[in-house]
């Protein structure tokens, strides 16, 4: 959800009413309950029209939806068993329905990383590596960066080498969790882990911590070291990215937060970025640079990290293509 998007529905939420806004706001997961908490926070004066504005939208977006079916997860459930039989059936719908809580680690999801990591703490790193894969990748990487530099080294070498996860590997956690896990026996192995997942959390952890857990994998499997950086996407890498691609990036990102982001960046990637701004935004965002006195380094490579976010989610939503490309025709 972009900061529009955002706004809108903390505006909506708003208008509702307490219980109203309540009952929505079960329906979404913990980092949309965070984002939409932290944006009503933020809200001070919203005029009427803009009030007016977003229900209306919301009303033509609501009147163009048809409900075919009340409960899709029944219905699909109902089908397959009538079409297939139970035994048939059963092999298809924990993979349909994975979206949903099949893992029974949903709770861990509302817990701060410093409390899963305290659950995790002395676990074996391949339980904890079963268990940071169902979770949010900016979670895992918070919660790792709560373990010692040999720990967190050990959980991404199994992230990076987990092709499934079988039910009767999560089962060795403390009571606590394992409450949580009942009924993990009818749990079908899931496609969760592998290079791309450790890659993905070894992006959101610092620079320093970065290096450390590459080079921990690399003295276990060099190829499989080479296989999660090529997989990766740092912040250098964004020069990489066509002027179109570019563009895209800069009507998505604060303006702050390009100004710190790029007050450590390589010469090369501010240009690409001033080339990709109108002369008196360039010249603006140049004396920005020029003014500001020294930053720390994490307070950089915080800026730059959400960036990234920004460029992977444009990735996801097929707005950039990673490497460049976007500037392909069309036919």
């Amino acid at each position: 959800m972009d900061e529009q998007g955002l706004n809108d529905a903390a505006i909506f939420l708003m208008s509702l009413g307490e219980e109203e806004a309540a009952e929505v706001f079960k329906h979404f997961s913990p980092k949309e309950v965070q984002k939409l908490g932290e944006t009503i926070a933020r809200m001070r004066n919203v005029s009427r029209d803009k009030v007016d504005q977003v229900i209306n939208r919301f009303s033509g977006d609501a009147a163009a939806q048809s409900l075919l079916v009340s409960d899709t997860g029944n219905y699909v459930r109902a089908v397959l068993k009538r079409a297939l039989g139970d035994d048939k059936a059963g092999l298809l719908i924990d993979r349909i329905l994975q979206g949903g809580d099949v893992s029974g680690i949903e709770s861990l999801k509302w817990m701060d990383p410093l409390s899963v990591a305290e659950l995790l703490r002395n676990e074996h790193p391949q339980i904890v590596a079963a268990i940071l894969v169902h979770l949010d990748y900016e979670q895992s990487a918070a919660v790792l960066m709560q373990f010692s530099d040999r720990q967190r080294s050990e959980v991404l070498l199994r992230v990076a080498t987990l092709e499934g996860i079988q039910p009767t590997a999560l089962k060795d956690l403390n009571e606590v969790l394992f409450k949580v896990l009942a009924g993990g026996d009818k749990i079908r192995k899931t496609s969760l882990g592998g290079i791309k997942a450790a890659a993905e959390i070894i992006n959101l952890l610092g620079t320093n911590t970065e290096s450390v857990v590459l080079e921990s994998i690399r003295s276990y499997d060099p190829d499989l070291a080479q296989k999660i950086m090529d997989k990766m996407f740092v912040f250098d890498d964004v020069i990489k990215l066509d002027d179109r691609a570019i563009q895209t990036v800069l009507r998505e990102v604060a303006s702050e937060t390009l100004i710190v982001a790029l007050k450590g960046a390589q010469p090369e990637l501010r240009e690409k970025f001033l080339a990709n701004m109108s002369s008196r935004a360039a010249d603006a965002l140049r004396e920005d640079l020029e003014s500001r006195g020294p930053m720390r380094l994490s307070e950089v490579e915080a800026q730059q990290k959400e960036i990234l976010k920004t460029v992977r989610r444009l990735a996801d939503e097929g707005q950039v293509v990673l490497g460049g490309g976007s500037d392909d025709s069309f036919v």
